[in-house]
């Protein structure tokens, strides 16, 4: 987006447009049901994101500012306590009204209010700062909206596509190498060049002692060899809380996997059910998965810190719905195709404090029994993603682009 970065009304419109668009290969049915606690149902993101804007932009600088529809702020809170009720998270599935075409007036309405105030204080510097919040914001729920439309599509026994393009062929893989890296005293956190979230900061100096990276991720058919030799059957591979999960019956294969009659392998895919492709990272898969097959290999997952020592100088790239074989030589698929796990739990950098207000609760208070996940994934937007960003979820979620990349 550098071409808008000085054209604020040009990014929100672009930012906004492509949030709706996501939204149109799916019908008004799609669009309101909600797969589980979890993930939320389509309508609830375009009126969230909406809401962002409507409270945290309109709200306090719109002239004579009245509220699209009162019930609004309740109805379409996500977890700011400091602005008041929250409908719960498990039941926004049960909102059937208002209705989509009642959601997208909403997004029309508060668009063009938020254009309008743009046009008459475009050059005021807290203004364009909050703006790029709820950009930023945005662009994260559009890859929860495809992220949670797939599992939404996976519970349906017809396996419908999301996406009615085929996919795309693979190349062969590169073969896995490893990458050294000598360490020393590292710059970890957010330059200060561009936007960052408040998690990635305060900038600070760590020691990362030397290590090794794998050159790419791990493959569908590398995973599949950690399941013939018994992987979930070895309980001195697990975690505890990940043995639990295997025993309970919860874990026994990444999450999109769909065994036949005959013992092949399928997956289930934004572009539908599709043959597993030996050659592409594998996907979907725990935190609890990734370290017991690091742990098989005789490996580890890497820490937040190494990660980002590696990648300092990676090109940045975007997916393509999902992950592509690596068809590089060298350490690659760092961006774009999977967020990779890390070892590192997700906690406040030395001196990080939340900002003041409703703006603060966005990331510090979830800074407990997370883990952190680096790079970016196929469904992650052009343009947000960057080495030091830090995405968190819980070690046993899977439904989100989640891969594995080796360390030693």
């Amino acid at each position: 987006m550098g071409a808008n970065e000085h054209r604020p009304e040009l990014e929100f419109a672009h930012v906004r447009q492509r949030s709706t668009h996501l939204a149109e290969p799916l019908s008004p049915e799609d669009c309101c049901a909600q797969s589980m606690p979890d993930a939320s149902p389509v309508k609830w993101h375009l009126a969230h994101t909406t809401w962002f804007f409507e409270t945290f932009i309109l709200e306090p600088r719109e002239p004579d500012f009245q509220p699209f529809h009162p019930a609004f702020r309740v109805l379409f809170n996500s977890y700011y306590n400091t602005v008041g009720d929250k409908h719960p998270r498990p039941r926004r599935g049960l909102l059937t009204r208002p209705a989509l075409a009642d959601v997208l007036a909403y997004r029309q309405d508060v668009d063009r209010r938020v254009m309008r105030l743009l046009a008459a204080h475009g050059q005021d510097a807290e203004l364009a700062a909050l703006i790029q919040l709820g950009l930023q914001h945005e662009q994260q729920h559009q890859e929860l909206l495809l992220t949670d439309v797939k599992h939404l599509l996976a519970q349906n026994p017809l396996y419908p596509a999301y996406h009615d393009s085929p996919l795309a062929a693979s190349h062969p893989a590169q073969p896995l190498s490893w990458i050294a890296f000598d360490g020393g005293l590292a710059e970890i956190g957010h330059e200060g060049r561009g936007f960052s979230f408040d998690n990635e900061l305060p900038r600070h100096r760590q020691y990362v002692a030397p290590f090794a990276l794998a050159s790419r991720l791990v493959t569908n058919a590398e995973y599949r060899e950690f399941i013939e030799a018994g992987g979930y059957r070895d309980p001195d591979l697990w975690l505890a809380e990940g043995w639990d999960k295997v025993c309970s019956g919860e874990l026994g294969h990444p999450l999109y996997w769909v065994e036949d009659e005959g013992g092949a392998w399928r997956e289930f895919t934004l572009h539908g059910l599709q043959p597993l492709d030996p050659v592409r990272p594998v996907t979907h898969v725990s935190m609890y998965e990734a370290d017991a097959y690091a742990r098989w290999r005789g490996a580890r997952l890497p820490t937040e810190a190494e990660w980002e020592f590696a990648a300092r100088d990676v090109a940045l790239a975007c997916g393509d719905m999902h992950p592509r074989a690596a068809g590089a030589a060298g350490l690659s698929q760092m961006f774009g195709e999977c967020w990779q796990w890390t070892s590192s739990s997700y906690a406040p950098y030395p001196g990080f404090a939340p900002a003041p207000g409703a703006l603060g609760e966005y990331n510090g208070k979830f800074m407990v029994n997370q883990y952190v996940l680096r790079g970016s994934s196929c469904a992650t937007p052009h343009g947000h993603a960057r080495a030091s960003y830090r995405n968190f979820f819980p070690a046993g979620a899977r439904w989100q682009f989640t891969g594995i990349r080796l360390a030693r």
